[in-house]
């Protein structure tokens, strides 16, 4: 279901990365359990209402006397170690999948095993619904001073052009540059667990924002030229997109600062740096974030089915800025402490995760009773 069909609802909308949109109208019923068919592999999401899944997703239409949210689990436990046999197109095949033979727990135990593993997530989905408060609250005000004009005195202020007297508009490449990634070599991808994760199009949230779910790893020994290292809080934006609506095309996220991970610079993924001693880094990921950017980016998009915009057409984007700093200094000192708390509620999400993670193994091969 492209963009432009879906109708405004409640509805949400779930392909292989998750909820990507809302629509006004169900497919499926809930309780609902998703996962990838093809691209994303070993992600499993479960909705406790009505749904619409995407054909890039799998979804279950019989649980067979399973718990769902068990079921959710459990796919997730059989998917981590799945390999398609079509190597020419990786993804799930459903009919290889159904055959697969597993061993289930009766229900008092799935019931023992789903309240476990909820817990954490639970916990999770809190901590997303604070990251999400705080966000919007320092977008709340970008919108309020920078799109609407409604910054402190305001009142007092002529429109000339459109835009407050002693403002301008300015292109982005007059305050920042944005720089590509390295080329890591495939060869040097890790299955295993290192402390090298690279950074793809896959880590942006659809609206901004970083998204941590199954990292990509680069090996120990691989070459890692130190101008590729990125540092916690370093604004990064995505420049390619596999999805046909360019759902994360252009949109920004900080890097995360994780205990024992360095996150490296990976291609497709631009690196915004200061021109001169004024980097804003707040309010240029709310500017990146606004949706006059949004379609100066996607709006000249190229590429088929995938995606692909430049620094070059990202700094070309002309914002409306006042002249003196004042007030976009304001705004930092308000959004600069509120996406250091987003910081500390991410970490504290993957510490849930990586918890939970080790956990599900262990509970569904019985090597921990409940």
């Amino acid at each position: 279901m492209p963009g432009e069909t879906r109708i405004e609802g409640d509805v949400p909308v779930v392909s292989s990365s998750g909820i990507t949109g809302f629509h006004n109208e169900a497919k499926a019923q809930a309780p609902g359990v998703v996962t990838g068919r093809y691209g994303t592999i070993g992600e499993v999401y479960y909705l406790d209402q009505d749904y619409w899944p995407l054909n890039t997703s799998l979804y279950v239409i019989d649980f067979k006397g399973t718990r769902p949210r068990f079921a959710a689990y459990f796919l997730r436990n059989v998917l981590k170690d799945y390999q398609s046999d079509k190597a020419a197109v990786p993804g799930v095949d459903r009919n290889v999948l159904h055959e697969i033979k597993v061993r289930a727990p009766d229900p008092t135990t799935q019931e023992r095993i789903e309240a476990t593993l909820t817990a954490y997530d639970d916990m999770m989905e809190n901590n997303r619904r604070r990251m999400a408060l705080l966000e919007e609250s320092a977008r709340l005000l970008y919108r309020e001073w920078f799109v609407h004009l409604r910054f402190p005195g305001h009142e007092h202020t002529c429109l000339i052009n459109g835009l407050p007297q002693g403002w301008e508009r300015v292109e982005l490449n007059n305050i920042i540059n944005v720089t590509h990634g390295y080329a890591f070599q495939g060869a040097d991808f890790s299955e295993e667990t290192t402390s090298r994760v690279l950074t793809t199009p896959g880590n942006f949230r659809i609206g901004g924002g970083i998204k941590l779910g199954k990292p990509k790893f680069y090996s120990e020994a691989g070459p890692l030229p130190p101008d590729y290292i990125l540092a916690p809080m370093d604004l990064i934006v995505t420049m390619t997109d596999l999805s046909k609506d360019s759902d994360t095309l252009g949109y920004p996220a900080f890097v995360a600062k994780l205990p024992d991970v360095t996150f490296l610079h990976n291609q497709r993924v631009g690196k915004v740096v200061p021109r001169g001693d004024f980097f804003p880094k707040h309010f240029l990921y709310c500017v990146l974030c606004d949706e006059r950017y949004r379609h100066h980016v996607v709006g000249a998009a190229t590429g088929g089915v995938i995606k692909h915009t430049s620094p070059k057409r990202i700094l070309s984007y002309e914002a409306g800025l006042p002249r003196k700093r004042q007030l976009i200094e304001d705004f930092e000192s308000f959004a600069a402490p509120l996406f250091a708390q987003i910081n500390i509620l991410v970490e504290s999400n993957e510490k849930l995760r990586a918890a939970r993670d080790m956990l599900l193994p262990r509970l569904m091969n019985g090597e921990i009773e409940v």
